[in-house]
Order: structure tokens, then C-alpha cells, then sequence
């Protein structure tokens, strides 16, 4: 049984991800992730390490965006934007997080390059309710 709420897995969610991807403070984002986080992103190393030396790697200019977050029980669904990335194209992210013992315990991701307004079929942004500039 869970021991925290679905507002709270949420607001931890984001601290976590605010505090790697946009302050890029390794030692405070440790905190966030089990010692035994499982990874099943296919282009991050296994465990916490792994993702922390991913980030490592990426240009200081990462920037990680949040919109739409829902929860139940201990999972977490955030749709967010990577971007700054030195990448031609931001990513549009959906991560599933499970959370344990009030830390990040497990992650899945769906990744897709953003649409330019002119490679959206639909008119529509991918990531909020306007293109990026």
C-alpha cells in the first residue's frame, strides 16, 4: 500500500525532474531516485547512475517542461518537452514513473521528435497550445 497520495507522487515527480534536467544539481536529485531505480528507457545506461551520467553528457542548455501530470496510486504520467538538447528537434516526452518509499523507483518513456508547424498534419502542437518559436 502506498504511504504517499497521488498529489504528492506528482508534486515529487517534478521537484525530481526540476531539480536534474533544469538546476543540474547531481548530489540533491540522488535523494529523489532509489539506489535500485530500474531504467527501461532503451537509450539510458541501467540504474540511478546511468541516468545521472546521461545528463551529465547533454549541453548545459537542457531544459525540461512540463504539462499535462496525472497519477494513481504509485504511478505517475507526466507529458513533457526536452529541449536544448543540441538536437534538431526538442523531445516531446510522456514518462511513467513508479514511485516507492517516497522516491522515484522505476521509469518508462515514449519519445518523439516535436513537430514544426508545417510537419503537423493535425495544425496542432504537440506540447502545449502553441509551437515553440
Amino acid at each position: 500500500m502506498s504511504k504517499t497520495s497521488p498529489e504528492q507522487n506528482k508534486a515529487l515527480v517534478l521537484e525530481a525532474f526540476d531539480t536534474l534536467f533544469n538546476k543540474r544539481d547531481y548530489e540533491a536529485a540522488k535523494r529523489f531516485w532509489s539506489d535500485t531505480y530500474i531504467q527501461h528507457s532503451a537509450h539510458i545506461e541501467p540504474g540511478r547512475d546511468g541516468l545521472l551520467n546521461l545528463v551529465r553528457t547533454v549541453p548545459n542548455t537542457l531544459r525540461y517542461e512540463h504539462d499535462l501530470i496525472m497519477a494513481e496510486g504509485d504511478y505517475v504520467i507526466v507529458h513533457g518537452r526536452f529541449s536544448g538538447m543540441g538536437r534538431p528537434a526538442a523531445w516531446i516526452a510522456a514518462d511513467v514513473v513508479r514511485i516507492e518509499d517516497g522516491k522515484l523507483a522505476e521509469h518508462w518513456d515514449v519519445l518523439q521528435d516535436e513537430a514544426t508547424p508545417a510537419e503537423s498534419k493535425s495544425g496542432l502542437p504537440m506540447f502545449g497550445n502553441r509551437f515553440p518559436a
